[in-house]
């Protein structure tokens, strides 16, 4: 592919109010990048798309580390994106995203490539793991359900079929019933088969085998009742949209019959790869993966006895540009979703939901009574309420340091929409509800860096007091106030005449918030 340097116009200045921004996304085949603008308003509009070949998922996949040849054929590509980068005035780390998927992250020498492209570029790569992956992705797709009457009435599987991996969400409406990242990737699979040197039929037999077990595992697993539609997300196919339907705009959903898809599949791969170079005008990558990929959907809409497929044009970097335009913060709508996930895995483990969610719904006062005193992202509040919801569960296990059994669920569950840290942190604040204070030798706390840690202590210091004001399990305080008064932080509770059994619990588990804040917490009747 030639390079898209000398394509690129000088943009004019932007507007005032307007915030210009590119993300970059390092993928199996290819290194895509998206510039955009942000309004005031918080929209984003698209102003130009970028892609380049690069063969860092068949590195990976056969070798299982990226060539030095390849991570400079990434550093070249980089180095010219940042200079187109430069005529639309982004610079700034704030106006970048450069994310990577599993290509990078299971490439034994990852820390290398990131060190080097930082090296060359200046650009701080995020690894994504595959939580982040389906956070990003239900960003991109959630406004699409929310529009369409129909879908947003429906049961929607949204799948992405990658060069290294499959994502998949189950929707119903605007909500997650389910999110995971299966091992099955077109790019994954190609290089798999190419060990076997068998025979074009019988490899087309190991393939489907391939991929069918992992179709009937998703079916298995995902609790899929009645009706249900599939949102088919990747380059993969919408280059199938684009042949099958040629007048497709990508504003709206393609819809493509499974039949015709079939047979577009079984066409494509029939052919060479040098013979769909030529033919459709793919580079060599896509011509490697667009077979494989094809056929995964078949399959997978087929196990679900489906007779079409919606096609979307959103891609990861379409959520990505959602998130940086969010900021700091994450929507009502996406942090309901965590919160909703750690409810499904607290009635896992049997949690007291009652209780559970009344400490959560203190943490969530507490935190913006003291918002002067913590001065956390509001994503530290989502953080805290999932530790709160699920401090507990390790009681499942044992009653015996179950605060430790609590860690160690939360940090090895699936939490939609949490990443790896995050998830770490909320694990730590669930376990630092009890018992001792955060130490260095304590696992997990050990790989944080001072600001994370800080996040936990805060975190923890709060979740303290507010268990200590359900200590009697009725959940009788409702309404508090928090103030300053001669150096100690007074909580005020109306309606509640005796509080001693609050305060006895605030005495015993409360020293932390003193430590972490430098204010003694004092519980009072509210005056009238």
């Amino acid at each position: 592919m030639t390079s898209p340097i000398s394509e690129t116009p000088v943009p004019a200045p932007a507007a005032r109010g307007v915030k210009p921004v590119a993300v970059i996304d390092i993928g199996t085949a290819a290194i895509r990048m998206a510039i955009a603008e942000i309004t005031a308003a918080g929209e984003v509009r698209n102003l130009e798309s970028l892609s380049q070949a690069v063969s860092l998922g068949r590195d990976t996949f056969t070798r299982g580390a990226i060539a030095k040849s390849t991570i400079e054929d990434c550093v070249r590509v980089l180095r010219s994106y940042r200079r187109i980068l430069r005529e639309y005035q982004i610079e700034s780390a704030e106006q970048i995203r450069c994310v990577a998927t599993s290509a990078v992250r299971e490439a034994s020498n990852r820390l290398a490539f990131l060190d080097r492209v930082y090296i060359a570029t200046g650009l701080q790569i995020d690894s994504l793991d595959e939580s982040e992956v389906n956070r990003v992705a239900y960003l991109g797709i959630q406004p699409l359900i929310a529009r369409d009457e129909q879908l947003s009435k429906s049961q929607v599987v949204v799948v992405e079929i990658g060069g290294g991996s499959t994502e998949l969400l189950l929707l119903k409406g605007s909500d997650v019933v389910y999110a995971h990242t299966y091992r099955l990737g077109s790019l994954r699979l190609r290089e798999t088969l190419e060990a076997f040197r068998a025979p074009t039929q019988k490899l087309r037999n190991i393939m489907e085998n391939h991929i069918q077990r992992t179709v009937e595992e998703i079916t298995e697993t995902v609790a899929i009742e009645g009706a249900v539609k599939l949102v088919a997300m990747g380059g993969d196919v919408r280059f199938a949209a684009r042949t099958l339907q040629p007048g497709w705009d990508g504003k709206h959903l393609a819809r493509l019959k499974l039949s015709a898809l079939e047979d577009l599949t079984n066409k494509l791969l029939g052919q060479s790869e040098d013979s769909l170079v030529r033919k459709y005008h793919l580079t060599y990558p896509e011509a490697e993966t667009i077979g494989p990929a094809l056929l995964a959907y078949v399959m997978l809409a087929r196990q679900l006895q489906l007779k079409e497929l919606l096609i979307t044009n959103l891609t990861l970097r379409d959520g990505l540009l959602l998130e940086m335009a969010a900021g700091a913060g994450w929507s009502k709508e996406f942090s309901k979703q965590i919160v909703r996930s750690a409810m499904d895995l607290g009635q896992r483990y049997d949690y007291d939901d009652v209780h559970a969610g009344h400490v959560a719904a203190l943490c969530s006062t507490l935190f913006h009574e003291l918002r002067e005193e913590h001065q956390l992202s509001p994503r530290a509040e989502v953080i805290l309420c999932v530790a709160a919801l699920l401090h507990e569960i390790g009681l499942f296990i044992s009653n015996r340091s179950y605060h430790k059994h609590s860690m160690y669920l939360i940090r090895n569950s699936e939490l939609f929409g949490l990443g790896r840290k995050e998830q770490l942190l909320a694990s730590l604040v669930a376990r630092y509800h009890r018992r001792a204070s955060p130490q260095p030798t304590h696992e997990g706390y050990a790989t944080l860096d001072r600001d994370e840690r800080v996040v936990v202590a805060k975190l923890s210091a709060i979740l303290r007091v507010a268990i200590a004001l359900d200590e009697s399990r009725s959940q009788r305080i409702h309404q508090i106030t928090c103030s300053r008064e001669d150096g100690r932080l007074v909580i005020s509770i109306p309606l509640v005449e005796d509080l001693s059994l609050e305060q006895l619990a605030l005495k015993q588990n409360g020293s932390l918030f003193e430590e972490v804040f430098g204010l003694p917490v004092l519980l009072r009747m509210a005056r009238k």
